[in-house]
Protein backbone atom coordinates (compact mmCIF):
# COMPACT_ATOMS: atom_id res chain seq x y z
CA UNK A 1 0.00 0.00 0.00
CA UNK A 2 1.37 3.43 -1.01
CA UNK A 3 2.49 5.69 1.81
CA UNK A 4 0.30 8.68 2.54
CA UNK A 5 1.51 12.00 1.21
CA UNK A 6 3.07 14.24 3.87
CA UNK A 7 1.03 17.24 5.00
CA UNK A 8 1.54 20.42 3.00
CA UNK A 9 3.09 22.13 6.01
CA UNK A 10 5.75 19.44 6.24
CA UNK A 11 6.43 19.77 2.51
CA UNK A 12 7.24 23.44 3.07
CA UNK A 13 10.41 22.42 4.89
CA UNK A 14 11.53 20.63 1.74
CA UNK A 15 12.02 23.98 -0.02
CA UNK A 16 15.76 24.40 0.25
CA UNK A 17 16.16 27.04 -2.46
CA UNK A 18 13.39 29.65 -2.57
CA UNK A 19 14.78 31.14 -5.78
CA UNK A 20 13.85 27.99 -7.66
CA UNK A 21 10.19 28.69 -6.78
CA UNK A 22 10.24 32.51 -6.91
CA UNK A 23 12.66 33.52 -9.68
CA UNK A 24 12.40 37.24 -8.86
CA UNK A 25 14.50 39.39 -6.58
CA UNK A 26 12.41 42.25 -5.25
CA UNK A 27 14.11 45.53 -6.11
CA UNK A 28 12.70 49.04 -6.01
CA UNK A 29 14.62 50.00 -9.15
CA UNK A 30 13.10 47.12 -11.15
CA UNK A 31 9.46 48.05 -10.40
CA UNK A 32 8.64 44.38 -9.86
CA UNK A 33 6.82 44.49 -6.54
CA UNK A 34 3.44 43.37 -7.88
CA UNK A 35 4.86 40.40 -9.76
CA UNK A 36 6.94 39.40 -6.73
CA UNK A 37 3.93 39.77 -4.42
CA UNK A 38 1.71 37.51 -6.52
CA UNK A 39 4.40 34.84 -6.83
CA UNK A 40 5.12 34.87 -3.10
CA UNK A 41 1.45 34.62 -2.10
CA UNK A 42 0.90 31.76 -4.57
CA UNK A 43 3.93 29.94 -3.20
CA UNK A 44 2.73 30.29 0.42
CA UNK A 45 -0.77 29.14 -0.55
CA UNK A 46 0.65 26.07 -2.26
CA UNK A 47 2.59 25.04 0.84
CA UNK A 48 -0.24 25.92 3.24
CA UNK A 49 1.56 28.70 5.10
CA UNK A 50 -0.40 31.67 3.72
CA UNK A 51 -1.82 32.31 7.18
CA UNK A 52 1.60 33.46 8.33
CA UNK A 53 1.45 36.24 5.74
CA UNK A 54 -2.18 37.39 5.96
CA UNK A 55 -2.33 37.08 9.75
CA UNK A 56 -4.96 34.35 9.86
CA UNK A 57 -2.53 31.93 11.53
CA UNK A 58 -1.41 32.79 15.05
CA UNK A 59 0.53 30.82 17.67
CA UNK A 60 -1.33 29.14 20.48
CA UNK A 61 1.20 30.55 22.91
CA UNK A 62 4.82 31.56 23.36
CA UNK A 63 5.84 27.93 23.43
CA UNK A 64 4.17 26.97 20.12
CA UNK A 65 7.35 25.52 18.65
CA UNK A 66 5.77 24.14 15.46
CA UNK A 67 4.25 27.51 14.58
CA UNK A 68 7.49 29.36 15.32
CA UNK A 69 9.42 26.99 13.05
CA UNK A 70 7.00 27.50 10.18
CA UNK A 71 7.07 31.27 10.70
CA UNK A 72 10.85 31.23 10.72
CA UNK A 73 10.79 29.34 7.42
CA UNK A 74 8.54 31.98 5.82
CA UNK A 75 10.86 34.72 7.07
CA UNK A 76 13.78 32.98 5.38
CA UNK A 77 11.79 32.89 2.15
CA UNK A 78 11.09 36.61 2.42
CA UNK A 79 14.69 37.58 3.13
CA UNK A 80 15.93 35.27 0.38
CA UNK A 81 14.00 37.15 -2.30
CA UNK A 82 14.97 40.72 -1.36
CA UNK A 83 17.66 42.87 -2.96
CA UNK A 84 20.38 43.95 -0.54
CA UNK A 85 19.07 47.51 0.06
CA UNK A 86 15.56 46.19 0.80
CA UNK A 87 16.92 43.48 3.05
CA UNK A 88 18.63 46.10 5.19
CA UNK A 89 15.43 48.13 5.50
CA UNK A 90 13.09 45.19 6.15
CA UNK A 91 15.26 43.15 8.50
CA UNK A 92 13.75 42.91 11.97
CA UNK A 93 15.05 41.20 15.06
CA UNK A 94 12.30 39.19 16.72
CA UNK A 95 9.56 40.17 14.29
CA UNK A 96 7.18 37.68 12.68
CA UNK A 97 6.93 36.97 8.96
CA UNK A 98 3.78 39.11 8.84
CA UNK A 99 5.65 42.03 10.40
CA UNK A 100 8.26 41.77 7.66
CA UNK A 101 5.55 41.43 4.99
CA UNK A 102 3.80 44.61 6.16
CA UNK A 103 7.10 46.49 6.32
CA UNK A 104 7.84 45.60 2.69
CA UNK A 105 4.31 46.51 1.63
CA UNK A 106 4.54 49.91 3.29
CA UNK A 107 7.80 50.65 1.53
CA UNK A 108 6.02 50.26 -1.81
CA UNK A 109 2.56 51.56 -0.91
CA UNK A 110 3.42 54.69 1.07
CA UNK A 111 3.60 58.09 -0.64
CA UNK A 112 1.28 56.91 -3.39
CA UNK A 113 0.73 60.38 -4.81
CA UNK A 114 4.43 61.14 -5.17
CA UNK A 115 5.07 57.72 -6.66
CA UNK A 116 2.15 58.09 -9.08
CA UNK A 117 3.58 61.39 -10.35
CA UNK A 118 7.00 59.81 -10.80
CA UNK A 119 5.68 56.78 -12.68
CA UNK A 120 3.34 58.86 -14.85
CA UNK A 121 6.20 61.14 -15.88
CA UNK A 122 8.36 58.12 -16.72
CA UNK A 123 5.54 56.64 -18.77
CA UNK A 124 5.03 59.87 -20.74
CA UNK A 125 8.72 60.33 -21.55
CA UNK A 126 9.73 56.75 -22.35
CA UNK A 127 11.13 56.41 -25.89
CA UNK A 128 11.96 53.32 -27.90
CA UNK A 129 15.59 54.30 -28.63
CA UNK A 130 17.52 51.09 -29.38
CA UNK A 131 14.94 48.84 -27.72
CA UNK A 132 13.02 46.23 -29.67
CA UNK A 133 9.27 46.75 -30.01
CA UNK A 134 8.68 43.88 -27.59
CA UNK A 135 10.93 45.35 -24.87
CA UNK A 136 9.60 48.87 -25.42
CA UNK A 137 5.95 47.85 -25.14
CA UNK A 138 6.65 45.64 -22.13
CA UNK A 139 8.26 48.57 -20.33
CA UNK A 140 5.20 50.74 -21.00
CA UNK A 141 2.86 47.97 -19.82
CA UNK A 142 4.84 47.46 -16.61
CA UNK A 143 4.67 51.17 -15.79
CA UNK A 144 0.95 51.17 -16.50
CA UNK A 145 0.42 48.19 -14.18
CA UNK A 146 2.37 49.89 -11.40
CA UNK A 147 0.16 52.97 -11.71
CA UNK A 148 -2.95 50.80 -11.55
CA UNK A 149 -1.69 49.17 -8.35
CA UNK A 150 -1.44 52.54 -6.60
CA UNK A 151 -4.93 53.61 -7.69
CA UNK A 152 -3.77 55.71 -10.66
CA UNK A 153 -4.83 53.60 -13.67
CA UNK A 154 -4.03 54.68 -17.23
CA UNK A 155 -6.72 54.40 -19.91
CA UNK A 156 -5.91 51.97 -22.71
CA UNK A 157 -6.31 54.67 -25.37
CA UNK A 158 -3.95 56.97 -23.46
CA UNK A 159 -1.39 54.18 -23.20
CA UNK A 160 -1.51 53.70 -26.98
CA UNK A 161 -0.88 57.42 -27.50
CA UNK A 162 2.09 57.30 -25.12
CA UNK A 163 3.39 54.33 -27.11
CA UNK A 164 3.13 56.21 -30.42
CA UNK A 165 4.72 59.36 -29.01
CA UNK A 166 7.82 57.43 -27.96
CA UNK A 167 8.50 55.94 -31.40
CA UNK A 168 11.13 57.32 -33.77
CA UNK A 169 11.02 58.17 -37.49
CA UNK A 170 11.45 54.51 -38.51
CA UNK A 171 7.82 53.94 -37.61
CA UNK A 172 6.29 57.05 -39.22
CA UNK A 173 4.18 55.01 -41.65
CA UNK A 174 2.62 52.70 -39.07
CA UNK A 175 2.06 55.60 -36.65
CA UNK A 176 -0.14 57.26 -39.25
CA UNK A 177 -2.03 54.01 -39.85
CA UNK A 178 -2.71 53.43 -36.14
CA UNK A 179 -3.78 57.03 -35.50
CA UNK A 180 -6.40 56.95 -38.26
CA UNK A 181 -7.68 53.43 -37.76
CA UNK A 182 -11.37 52.99 -36.93
CA UNK A 183 -12.13 51.91 -34.31
CA UNK A 184 -9.04 53.11 -32.49
CA UNK A 185 -6.91 50.02 -31.70
CA UNK A 186 -6.33 48.69 -28.21
CA UNK A 187 -2.84 48.53 -26.77
CA UNK A 188 -2.50 44.83 -27.60
CA UNK A 189 -3.61 45.35 -31.22
CA UNK A 190 -1.34 48.38 -31.69
CA UNK A 191 1.51 46.38 -30.22
CA UNK A 192 0.96 43.57 -32.75
CA UNK A 193 0.87 46.10 -35.60
CA UNK A 194 4.18 47.56 -34.45
CA UNK A 195 5.80 44.13 -34.22
CA UNK A 196 4.74 43.31 -37.80
CA UNK A 197 6.11 46.65 -39.00
CA UNK A 198 9.39 45.97 -37.22
CA UNK A 199 9.66 42.59 -38.98
CA UNK A 200 8.94 44.23 -42.35
CA UNK A 201 11.63 46.86 -41.79
CA UNK A 202 14.17 44.18 -40.91
CA UNK A 203 13.40 42.26 -44.13
CA UNK A 204 13.64 45.44 -46.18
CA UNK A 205 17.00 46.31 -44.62
CA UNK A 206 18.39 42.87 -45.56
CA UNK A 207 17.27 43.19 -49.19
CA UNK A 208 18.86 46.59 -49.86
CA UNK A 209 22.54 45.48 -49.66
CA UNK A 210 21.83 42.54 -51.97
CA UNK A 211 20.18 44.82 -54.55
CA UNK A 212 23.09 47.27 -54.41
CA UNK A 213 25.57 44.44 -55.02
CA UNK A 214 23.57 43.24 -58.04
CA UNK A 215 23.53 46.72 -59.60
CA UNK A 216 27.29 47.06 -59.13
CA UNK A 217 28.02 43.69 -60.76
CA UNK A 218 25.88 44.40 -63.86
CA UNK A 219 27.18 47.91 -64.52
CA UNK A 220 29.32 48.42 -67.65
CA UNK A 221 32.96 49.45 -67.44
CA UNK A 222 33.94 52.63 -69.24
CA UNK A 223 37.48 53.01 -70.59
CA UNK A 224 38.86 56.41 -69.73
CA UNK A 225 42.12 57.79 -71.08
CA UNK A 226 43.71 60.62 -69.19
CA UNK A 227 46.94 62.41 -69.68
CA UNK A 228 49.45 62.23 -66.93
CA UNK A 229 51.05 65.55 -66.04
CA UNK A 230 54.07 63.69 -64.67
CA UNK A 231 55.15 62.43 -68.10
CA UNK A 232 57.40 64.77 -70.12
CA UNK A 233 57.58 65.11 -73.89
CA UNK A 234 56.00 67.15 -76.68
CA UNK A 235 52.26 66.96 -77.07
CA UNK A 236 50.91 64.90 -79.93
CA UNK A 237 50.17 66.85 -83.11
CA UNK A 238 46.92 66.62 -85.05
CA UNK A 239 46.98 68.52 -88.37
CA UNK A 240 44.24 71.09 -88.94
CA UNK A 241 43.13 70.27 -92.50
CA UNK A 242 40.34 72.82 -92.48
CA UNK A 243 42.81 75.62 -91.85
CA UNK A 244 45.22 74.26 -94.44
CA UNK A 245 42.67 74.33 -97.23
CA UNK A 246 41.46 77.76 -96.18
CA UNK A 247 44.95 79.23 -96.64
CA UNK A 248 45.67 77.38 -99.89
CA UNK A 249 46.90 79.70 -102.75
CA UNK A 250 46.66 79.08 -106.49
CA UNK A 251 49.20 80.58 -108.96
CA UNK A 252 48.34 81.96 -112.35
CA UNK A 253 47.68 78.96 -114.63
CA UNK A 254 49.28 80.81 -117.52
CA UNK A 255 52.63 80.72 -115.82
CA UNK A 256 55.10 78.16 -117.02
CA UNK A 257 55.96 76.88 -113.58
CA UNK A 258 53.21 76.84 -111.00
CA UNK A 259 52.71 74.93 -107.83
CA UNK A 260 49.59 74.23 -105.83
CA UNK A 261 49.98 74.84 -102.12
CA UNK A 262 48.29 71.85 -100.51
CA UNK A 263 49.26 72.87 -97.03
CA UNK A 264 51.90 70.20 -96.98
CA UNK A 265 54.42 72.86 -96.03
CA UNK A 266 52.72 72.95 -92.70
CA UNK A 267 54.36 69.65 -91.84
CA UNK A 268 57.75 71.20 -92.32
CA UNK A 269 57.05 74.26 -90.22
CA UNK A 270 58.03 74.58 -86.58
CA UNK A 271 54.40 75.29 -85.64
CA UNK A 272 51.02 74.57 -87.20
CA UNK A 273 49.84 77.23 -89.60
CA UNK A 274 53.31 78.64 -90.53
CA UNK A 275 54.83 78.10 -94.01
CA UNK A 276 58.17 78.39 -95.78
CA UNK A 277 58.88 81.47 -97.97
CA UNK A 278 57.34 81.13 -101.39
CA UNK A 279 59.59 80.61 -104.41
CA UNK A 280 58.37 83.40 -106.67
CA UNK A 281 59.08 82.66 -110.29
CA UNK A 282 61.24 85.29 -112.10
Amino acid sequence: MAAAAPPAIERAFGVTNIKSHIPLILDQDDHNYDAWRKLFLTHCLTFDVLGHIDGSSTPTGPEDTAWNKRDGLVKLWLYGTLAQPLFKRAFQTGGTSRDIWLCIENLFRNNKEARAIQLDNELRTTEIGDLSVEDYCQKLKSLSDLLANIDAPVRDRTLVMYMLNGLNERFDNIINVIQHREPFPTFDIARSMLEREESRLKRSHKLKPAAAHSDHASSSTALTVTSSPSKSGPPSYCPNYTRAFATMQLSDPSATNWFMDTGATTHLASSPGSSLPENTPQ
